[in-house]
């Protein structure tokens, strides 16, 4: 579960704030707050959720910064009581209240931070889904870069290579020569292009957006949902702890995120959708892995179980994000304000083993944990950009951020953004000055 995930990470110190106090309004408060989102909901042409660990903690999966959180506990020499597995674990009313607002036309999108695959389970549309951080029910191939659905979730973290052959075919349909990786990101991994590009044009086309249990201390993910709120759209989270972007948001609803989205259907007079196994791409791949290995012995082993489960034979469920969707001309329409083009992907090299590696300007800025002890800081992501010595360094933290033509609306975004970092890097400079005479 999700200390085996957390086992697998790389090490990494600083894992954010752990174990802020949970904060709870009282029911007619939480009713009130409800109704008030139900009826942005229906205002809203474009509405964005945005999920973290918290909405599958009722799924019996542990989240990290809770109270009870791994990395909580961890900090505490302690371990999470754990009596379910990531294969047997089951979508939550959250998710499948998700699945029937978008399936009656209320939510455009959902980009989540996590990687237990229970959006993916639910029922989701892959074309409704971004996962930043991957899924561990979901493998990728080194070579195209296609994804394939799982039948039981990965044993490894950090995308590395579990010898399993591609089963797609290229163009001349002869089967891809690539090895199969897991999907699941280590820390300084590289978030995946696809599912970043269109989690950010989402949020920068979205009126609202709508987060449930994360703090949202994870950059870049965390700081999605603003785009929203900086193109003039309304920003909601629901969680019980205190998140980095509190002071952006247009409501805040501190309560538990499955009693939140029950009173959330009945003020929009949807039922609930129950879990269904037989939509379930995991479920549906181990059906059609044991109906394949009845029919082909010759593939099994000794003890009767198929060699490979992407065996050439073998056509599994595909997940990959085609190109078109990252270029829809629709959602590019909405996109009114040029995005700010984060410094997100660069390069990646396959080493000799098959392990895909990222370069180390990627592992620098994308998905760093915050380093603060201030939840509630205006400017900690550019924070950590603004680190240099010299004034060139803030120039290149610029350009990274900014694709610039000679027009003179973007030179003068490009000065206004080298403005704010300069007074930024003139605080950390007096901070330390009186830091050194205290």
């Amino acid at each position: 579960m999700s200390c085996n995930y957390a086992e697998g990470l790389s090490k990494y110190e600083n894992k954010g704030k752990l174990g802020l106090p949970e904060k709870f309004d009282p029911p007619e408060e939480i009713e009130r707050k409800v109704q008030v989102l139900a009826e942005w909901i229906k205002e809203s042409t474009h509405t964005v959720f945005h999920t973290g660990a918290g909405i599958s903690t009722s799924a019996g999966i542990p989240d990290f910064r809770g109270p009870k959180g791994v990395w909580t506990l961890e900090k505490e020499g302690l371990k999470p009581d754990i009596n379910i597995s990531w294969d047997d674990a089951r979508p939550t009313l959250t998710h499948m209240a998700i699945v029937a607002l978008e399936r009656n036309g209320y939510v455009q999108y959902v980009v989540t931070q996590n990687i237990d695959g229970l959006h993916l389970r639910s029922g989701l549309q892959r074309q409704k889904l971004a996962e930043l951080h991957g899924d561990m029910f979901v493998d990728k191939c080194n070579y195209c870069h296609r994804q394939f659905v799982r039948n039981t979730a990965a044993t490894t973290v950090g995308q590395k290579s579990e010898g399993k052959p591609c089963p797609g075919k290229r163009g001349n349909g002869r089967r891809c020569r690539g090895k199969l990786h897991d999907n699941v990101l280590d820390w300084e991994d590289g978030l995946p292009d696809a599912d970043l590009d269109l989690a950010i044009s989402h949020a920068c086309a979205a009126d609202l957006s709508i987060c449930l249990g994360t703090t949202l201390q994870i950059v870049p993910s965390g700081n999605i949902p603003v785009d929203t709120k900086k193109r003039g759209g309304k920003l909601v989270i629901c969680n019980l702890q205190p998140t980095k972007q509190d002071r952006h948001a247009d409501l805040i609803i501190n309560a538990y995120v499955d009693n939140v989205m029950k009173h959330l259907l009945e003020f929009l007079d949807i039922p609930l959708l129950q879990y269904d196994p037989n939509v379930d791409p995991m479920k549906l791949t181990q059906k059609m892995l044991h109906e394949y290995r009845k029919t082909h012995p010759e593939d099994n082993d000794q003890n009767g179980k198929l060699v490979s489960s992407n065996h050439n034979g073998f056509e599994p469920i595909e997940w990959t994000i085609p190109e078109e969707w990252v270029s829809d001309k629709e959602l590019a329409e909405k996109v009114k304000v040029k995005k700010v083009i984060r410094n997100k992907r660069q390069s990646k090299h396959t080493t000799n083993d098959g392990d895909i590696k990222c370069s180390k300007q990627a592992k620098i800025n994308l998905k760093s944990e915050l380093h603060t002890d201030n939840c509630g800081s205006e400017k900690e992501e550019r924070e950590l950009y603004c680190s240099g010595n010299t004034v060139n360094d803030l120039n290149n933290y610029v350009k990274s951020m900014i694709k610039c033509d000679d027009s003179k609306s973007s030179w003068e975004q490009v000065g206004e953004l080298k403005e704010e970092a300069q007074e930024i890097k003139n605080e950390h400079s007096v901070s330390k000055a009186q830091n050194g005479t205290n």
